[in-house]
């Protein structure tokens, strides 16, 4: 009798786990908030910290409550949606997630959004459309200067203001007179591109449409 009470214990607890991860699988957005808040009281950690923050993206504003850990990639491409900034190596060493930041190319997964709150932020989205195209995004595909793409949005902004950059006289490592106006050389260019990897092998088309780009106005 008590070998039977065991085998109906199991089976009892068996159908209940099934039950339960049926109702995970039909919804996963309350099985996820209660998964995290189990493991949250499991751990003994505290609950995240939620911080408002305001970002001017693309010209829109846009008010966000975000935990204080969101990086401004994950605010991006998470809360705003904006998924033509990509996530490479999450790391910064690939340059995937290239934006401009107040005129600044940044990588976005290397700061958090709290830490910009009200700051003007540019992403691919907000360069150019597929009726406007921004001019170095038409000289992007006029050069091939991709494959499969992946990278793109990124060297895009990069380049972007890497020629900004230039403009304002703002000197690299292999800028060989640092009190002269830099120029737009092959070498220039392959320096202030260099955080930013294209896996597909691009690089010389991608200089040629910068180049290009560079002898008339953004």
């Amino acid at each position: 009798m008590t070998d039977c009470n065991h085998i109906n214990a199991g089976r009892r607890g068996l159908l209940i786990a099934g039950a339960l991860s049926a109702t995970a699988v039909a919804v996963p957005g309350v099985a996820g908030a209660a998964e995290a808040a189990h493991s949250a009281a499991q751990s003994g950690q505290a609950p995240p910290v939620l911080m408002k923050v305001s970002l001017n993206v693309n010209g829109q504003r846009h008010s966000l409550e975000l935990d204080t850990r969101t990086t401004l990639l994950d605010a991006l491409r998470e809360h705003l949606h904006l998924t033509g900034t990509k996530k490479g190596c999450d790391h910064g060493q690939c340059g995937a997630c290239t934006v401009m930041l107040d005129g600044q190319r940044i990588n976005a997964c290397l700061t958090l959004a709290v830490m910009h709150d009200g700051a003007k932020v540019t992403t691919i989205e907000g360069l150019g459309t597929p009726e406007k195209l921004h001019p170095m995004q038409a000289a992007f595909i006029a050069h091939d200067g991709y494959q499969c793409g992946y990278c793109t949005p990124g060297q895009i902004c990069s380049a972007v203001a890497a020629l900004g950059e230039i403009r304002q006289g703002i000197p690299s490592h292999v800028s060989a007179d640092l009190n002269a106006a830099p120029s737009v050389t092959p070498e220039e260019l392959r320096e202030r591109m260099s955080g930013n990897i294209c896996r597909c092998g691009a690089y010389s088309n991608i200089i040629e449409a910068i180049t290009e780009v560079a002898g008339r106005p953004a």
